[in-house]
């Protein structure tokens, strides 16, 4: 990787955590008095498009899949352990729906790079 690609692989990683705290803070989120997670569609297609950006600077499995991972992390850590304390991460259907929004078509994206890699080498 050049020094360019690592200044953009170190970018990709602070927006994965930037995302994960602006998803994390407005999940709770209401319209009117409708519960409305937007930021849980949010995830499901922004964090796909960090992993293959990530993919494209290297195809190597750990550059590709650590957007994710940190994505993963950060809504886990501070989910849990949240603010002075708090628990960030609600008990209820808006937290599956955030983590699975996120995580999956991630992990979908992750396996669709590295199966073009695996293709085009063998």
């Amino acid at each position: 990787m050049t020094a360019r690609d690592r200044v953009l692989f170190g970018f990709l990683l602070l927006d994965a955590v930037l995302l994960a705290l602006v998803e994390l803070l407005f999940l709770p989120s209401y319209i009117g008095s409708v519960q409305f997670p937007v930021t849980a569609a949010l995830a499901a297609v922004i964090t796909p498009l960090l992993v293959a950006e990530a993919a494209r600077i290297s195809p190597r499995r750990r550059v590709a899949g650590a957007p994710l991972l940190v994505w993963f992390a950060t809504v886990f850590v501070f989910g849990v352990f949240g603010p002075g304390g708090d628990i960030v991460l609600l008990n209820d259907w808006r937290a599956l729906l955030l983590i699975g929004g996120g995580a999956l078509p991630s992990a979908m994206m992750l396996g669709i790079v590295l199966g073009k890699n695996v293709k085009r080498d063998g």
